[in-house]
């Protein structure tokens, strides 16, 4: 039963750009031919090299080598950032230690996810699969004027590609173990010089690499299709008018658990407390799950995107014009068992709908490069929580947390007195119903400042306004069957001089019971102003430094999970000091960036116990954290055809003041980000071999080990037992072998991720100690497959 939140941010200024290095990163030149990259944001083109922002850059030949679908399927390839795609609509984003895992509509995400420069960062919206991508930019620290939303922590945008002047046609399969397929087709047509239109599809199944051992069910299996269709105007006067429709369908088996705790027999209820030294190994254990037909996790999504961008002899104008829905529903086994003294399960139901509106103009002279815009956001967002149950597991809580079973306590009275009363055996069901409306304004503005030719000097300013409404409602819990034999004991008098006892029967035991009749509402609003200063100097064309000065914003907002609750904005202070240069004889890149950061108000979720509650519950918490930290990208070209890569990042995470709730202050202690993170490979292509070229590619990530403090055992992020370990360091090495025609146009590759079929232990969740039974996931194990392209 994990209950998740989010966010809202907004911070400040420049118009960023994106570069890189690493096994499956572009580079910020390419060495073989010496051409620098020129990338562009907020209506500004750069060579990428001369950009003062740590950011990096994936292109779609990258992705297609790793064999990745989605953010979370080249998870560790960029050091810092960190994709948990467990439950697909329920992912969570880390990028420098700051994110969230919560799942909630009163909150959003510090770490913004943007699809062509639309917000899609919504828990059930966050996390889809590629469609026809260009390339996907990765930007580090407060990104605030640059999108226009959420991005205290960074940005991930998604860059489609649009409709071509030429007639394209393009399919692609890819099979491997498990019953894997993924296949692509792309067509794209110019009907005359000013009307393109360019479709795609994309199918990913696979038949799921887990199995239940009682049931012979699959888990994590692949279900999911989308399709993007874009249509290019090349209106009169040089205006352009793109408007895309992106369309996916996921239906797959929910996550997993995997019981820590050996099956103690069906009817039997498992020791309590669970004693770590006895936990089995869940890469060797079996899986059990008693949700059945009901456990599955579905999306359906669409989105429409109205671009008009407009040239003046005094600058640019653009309009962008998105609208974004989606439904979503999780139901999962949370006890990983199929015993019915322990079922519990969740579900999450969601339905959100945003609109999007964003004007900015931008233009330049010998002086300045000047930006200037505003954005509006609205969103509507219903979710409810559920708690799946019966009394025999309400039992068994009730027998661990308080001391009494309390239904065997009755039926146990019940035959004492001979009356044909069986309070067990009956479902229970309770729901957290959560209504959000949002509202968000904002203007900005941002010039570059030609100083001298080698200075630079970059001043920015977002102003933010956010309203919000939320609502509440917890209604009373849904136990038909027991009512029924409630009625039946009324008759008979048995609850005479029991009123506690009877009122524990009809209320909620898993949630709050404050506002069972009626929704509690609360609105707020908040209000910022977030400034950015970057000073940078060229010492050569190839060779510069800069240093920067930046504030992040996120709104403040409500924790779903627990009525009226309320938590304050966040703000983050983010300094920093870089270089970037390049030796073109040597065909050597080398970029270094050092941070340091002051978070106040980090919202985050946090198992507590609170006061007189029998199970202890997820709420959202906040906490000040600091941060020092330092990036570094190498790229080195030392012969034809041969590339090697190189990305490390070392972040020293801790909080500044922070007191569990009923727990231990944790002030000065990690915060549990690893120290460590590094993505290494190696790139060789043998030319002229069949009538084109063989690639082999390489690569290695490496994360940390997650850094203990006095409250992980607690939470499970950081447990270390006899039979394995929660928060150990992970290394993934990949493998990717291709030949591709001369002229492009077919193409057989092979592909083998997680080529040493390294396993880990993660997302370990106490939660369901309450029924003696933790449980956690585990990582994929090898997986590889070929793949055939043909191209027009």
């Amino acid at each position: 039963m994990k209950f998740k939140k989010r966010k809202i941010v907004i911070c400040i200024s420049q118009a960023i750009l994106i570069s890189s290095s690493l096994p499956l990163l572009a580079s910020a030149e390419d060495p073989d031919n010496g051409q620098m990259v020129t990338v562009t944001a907020q209506s500004r083109s750069q060579e990428a090299q001369a950009v003062p922002i740590p950011f990096q850059i994936l292109k779609a030949d990258q992705l297609e080598k790793l064999a990745a679908t989605n953010l979370d399927s080249m998870n560790g390839y960029i050091p810092g950032l960190t994709v948990d795609g467990n439950r697909p609509t329920q992912p969570s984003f880390y990028l420098r230690g700051v994110g969230t895992q919560d799942f909630g509509i009163g909150t959003d995400a510090p770490v913004g996810i943007y699809v062509d420069g639309v917000y899609s960062g919504k828990t059930g919206g966050a996390l889809m699969n590629f469609n026809d991508v260009q390339r996907i930019e990765v930007l580090k620290g407060p990104q605030g004027t640059l999108f226009g939303r959420n991005s205290a922590g960074g940005a991930i945008s998604i860059v489609s590609n649009e409709p071509s002047d030429e007639l394209e046609a393009e399919a692609s399969m890819r099979v491997g173990n498990y019953g894997s397929k993924y296949a692509t087709g792309l067509l794209n047509i110019a009907f005359n010089p000013d009307w393109s239109l360019r479709f795609n599809v994309v199918d990913n199944k696979s038949n799921g690499w887990l199995t239940d051992s009682g049931n012979g069910q699959k888990y994590k299996d692949n279900d999911n299709w989308g399709t993007r269709t874009a249509l290019l105007w090349k209106a009169p006067e040089k205006t352009r008018v793109l408007l895309t429709w992106e369309h996916e369908d996921l239906h797959q088996m929910a996550r997993p658990p995997i019981s820590l705790v050996t099956p103690s027999g069906n009817g039997v209820a498992p020791a309590f407390p669970a004693d770590p030294s006895t936990f089995v190994d869940p890469r060797k254990g079996v899986i059990f799950n008693d949700t059945n037909a009901n456990n599955i996790e579905t999306r359906r999504y669409d989105g429409v995107t109205l671009k008009i961008e407009k040239p003046f002899s005094w600058g640019d104008f653009t309009s962008t014009t998105a609208y974004r829905h989606f439904t979503s529903f999780n139901q999962e086994d949370e006890d990983g068992t199929n015993n019915y003294v322990t079922f519990l399960n969740t579900a999450n139901i969601e339905t959100n709908t945003t609109w999007q509106q964003e004007f900015k103009i931008a233009g330049k002279n010998d002086r300045a490069d000047w930006l200037a815009g505003v954005s509006f956001y609205k969103e509507n967002a219903y979710q409810d929580s559920q708690v799946n149950t019966n009394t025999d597991s309400y039992n068994t809580i009730a027998n661990n947390m308080l001391g009494f079973p309390l239904f065997s306590m009755l039926n146990a009275g019940a035959a004492q007195n001979g009356l044909p009363l069986n309070f067990l055996g009956n479902s229970w069901q309770e729901n957290m119903m959560n209504n959000g409306n949002y509202q968000s304004a904002a203007i900005y503005g941002d010039v570059i400042w030609h100083l001298q030719p080698k200075w630079n000097l970059t001043t920015g300013i977002r102003m933010t306004h956010d309203s919000k409404s939320f609502a509440w409602n917890y209604p009373n819990r849904i136990a038909p069957g027991l009512d029924s034999v409630i009625n039946t004991a009324n008759q008979y008098g048995f609850f005479n001089g029991q009123s506690q006892a009877l009122a524990a029967l009809t209320q909620n035991f898993f949630v709050d019971n404050s506002a069972t009749t009626n929704a509690l509402n609360i609105k707020r609003s908040w209000n910022d102003t977030s400034p950015r200063v970057v000073l940078d100097y060229h010492y050569t064309p190839d060779i510069m430094s800069y240093a920067s000065i930046t504030k992040g914003y996120q709104s403040g907002g409500f924790n779903s999970v627990s009525m009226g609750a309320q938590f304050q904005p966040e703000e983050v202070w983010n300094y920093e000091v870089g270089v970037k240069s390049y030796f073109k004889e040597a065909k050597l890149m080398l970029n270094a960036s050092l941070f340091h950061y002051k978070f106040t108000n980090l919202q985050s979720l946090t198992l507590i116990q609170a006061p007189r509650a029998p199970i202890p519950a997820y709420q959202v918490t906040n906490s000040d954290q600091n941060a020092t930290g330092l990036d570094l990208d190498a790229h080195w070209a030392p012969m034809r055809g041969l590339k090697l890569y190189g990305n490390f990042e070392y972040i020293d995470q801790k909080y500044a003041n922070y007191v569990v709730q009923n727990g231990p202050d944790l002030s000065g202690q990690p915060v549990g980000t690893p120290k460590w993170s590094a993505a290494v490979g190696a790139d060789y292509t043998w030319y002229d071999v069949l009538h084109g070229n063989v690639d082999l590619s390489v690569q290695s990530a490496y994360t940390g080990a997650t850094r203990c403090n006095a409250n992980s055992a607690a939470q499970m992020s950081c447990l270390t037992t006899p039979a394995f370990s929660i928060g150990s360091a992970q290394i993934r090495t990949d493998l990717h072998l291709g030949w591709q025609s001369e002229d492009r146009r077919w193409g057989v590759s092979m592909f083998v991720n997680n080529v040493f079929d390294k396993r880990y232990v993660f997302d370990g969740d106490p939660i369901t100690a309450v029924l003696g039974t933790p449980f956690a996931s585990i990582t994929a194990p090898r997986l590889f497959g070929v793949q055939v392209k043909v191209r027009m």
